[in-house]
């Protein structure tokens, strides 16, 4: 169920009145009551889940979901306690399930800041505002012209700079964000469907643990479902682009313009170089190095420094370098000098 400091459950529906409203086939259990959406691994009676790619179906086959959407040619894979819906597009289904079953709190009024701050010694700027449900720890100094929204928590002694953002997080302490950081907008997410792409809705969180520091204009999303998290004490220069549902470890170091793609695992103390680019579903180990400017599309050992576009390990990355320099350089057989 996603956070309800940040999301309102909406309704209750039979599968039947479900598949209605989305354009999807009931194939079996249309009576059964629904009331949430959520992925295979952690769905359970109540929840909605969704098959989009076969590589998940032994996720499919163990889901406790209560009904699961499916391509016609992968039925036969449900299990046998699911009721079954089958749409060509399953995942923008499941959005559209989404949209019926939750919906974000939104900043429609300011809460007194009398009720959000711990003591006295929290500082709030000119032009900050408040949504309902926000609570800032002690020692916590909030920048001119932020906005913070509904359910937000902030811990104590943190250091939020003006015009930042900030929704659907909890933030721990001593925690600095600097001038247009943008905490928790949506995903990039979105399915095919019969009409071109949609939006997925995007019903996880941002968790800052104590001691991050994230740089100016510097944006970290919500995750999809599961949480976007960055470690304690990790550090973020400006212009960082971190996608939803990452898991950055402790004590990491970010470069200017690194950006990382959605679902990426990064171990402890790990360091991008500035413009690092990584793939989507990646793994990163722990103390592993990703140089200046490398593209990165594979999984990378601990403890290893990887070079280059596509990356690779860093020594094979220069002798191939090498050898390339020494063969522009060589003569073509045959020709003289003119």
């Amino acid at each position: 169920m996603p956070d309800p400091r940040f999301f309102e459950s909406l309704a209750t529906l039979d599968v039947a009145g479900l598949a209605e409203r989305i354009g999807a086939e009931v194939l079996r259990g249309g009576d059964r009551k629904v009331s949430a959406v959520a992925p295979l691994g952690t769905a359970s009676s109540n929840d909605v889940a969704f098959l989009g790619d076969r590589k998940f179906a032994e996720q499919l086959k163990a889901t406790g979901a209560g009904c699961v959407i499916l391509p016609a040619a992968a039925t036969e894979l449900a299990p046998e306690t699911a009721a079954v819906l089958v749409s060509s597009t399953p995942q923008a289904s499941w959005a559209a399930a989404s949209l019926l079953f939750h919906r974000s709190h939104p900043l429609t009024r300011a809460a007194d800041p009398a009720e959000a701050i711990e003591d006295d010694s929290v500082v709030l700027e000119p032009g900050v505002v408040l949504g309902e449900g926000v609570r800032i720890g002690r020692g916590t100094r909030i920048g001119a012209n932020t906005v913070i929204g509904p359910g937000v928590q902030i811990g104590r002694d943190c250091h939020i700079g003006p015009n930042v953002s900030i929704g659907f997080a909890l933030i721990g302490d001593r925690v600095k964000l600097y001038a247009g950081v943008r905490i928790g907008e949506a995903g990039f997410g979105a399915a095919g469907s019969r009409t071109g792409p949609v939006d997925v809705p995007q019903l996880g969180r941002v968790i800052l643990q104590d001691g991050v520091t994230i740089g100016a204009n510097s944006c970290i999303d919500r995750g999809a479902y599961d949480d976007t998290v960055v470690g304690e004490n990790t550090k973020v220069d400006n212009l960082v682009m971190i996608a939803h549902n990452c898991v950055i470890g402790r004590n990491c170091l970010i470069a200017a313009q690194t950006g990382i793609s959605g679902s990426v695992i990064v171990g402890d103390n790990v360091i991008f170089g500035g413009q690092a680019g990584v793939g989507d579903h990646l793994k990163i180990g722990e103390g592993a190095r990703v140089a200046g400017g490398a593209g990165l599309l594979a999984d990378i050992p601990p403890g290893e420094t990887w070079s280059g576009y596509p990356a690779k390990p860093i020594r094979q990355f220069l002798r191939e370098t090498v050898w390339v320099s020494k063969q522009a350089q060589t003569k073509p057989r045959g020709k003289t000098d003119q």
